[in-house]
């Protein structure tokens, strides 16, 4: 896989990100939270650093979101039976979303808050 050219790398992200979008609940409703951030800041327009703030947090969710789903896939395909450090493992990527998650609700809500002074 190495040496291949940029598009077929580029290729390869695109799918990785499709086939978790098909198949992850969790990364479908992150990113319709995120779209819905996205409507918000239409309507409010902010300055452009707290559009950078939003889609930076948000962008955050989502990239963990699929780091989540690549460990969970790896770790069930690699040890399918339930194991207590597998779980630990699985636990700590799901609270690293939850981190992210919470961090980018507590933007948005700053964002919403200081962005209905500019309506």
């Amino acid at each position: 896989m190495k040496n291949q050219s940029f598009l077929t790398r580029l290729s390869y992200a695109v799918n990785g990100v499709a086939g978790a979008f098909a198949q992850e609940r969790s990364l479908r409703t992150q990113a319709l939270c995120a779209l819905a951030m996205l409507i918000v800041l239409a309507w409010l327009r902010p300055p452009a650093l707290w559009w950078a703030l939003c889609v930076l947090s948000a962008g955050l969710v989502l990239a963990l979101e699929l780091l989540n789903t690549a460990l969970e896939r790896t770790l069930d395909r690699l040890h399918p039976e339930q194991h207590e450090t597998v779980r630990a493992a699985k636990d700590c990527a799901a609270g690293a979303v939850l981190c992210a998650s919470v961090t980018a609700a507590i933007v948005g809500a700053l964002t919403m808050a200081v962005g209905l002074h500019w309506l």
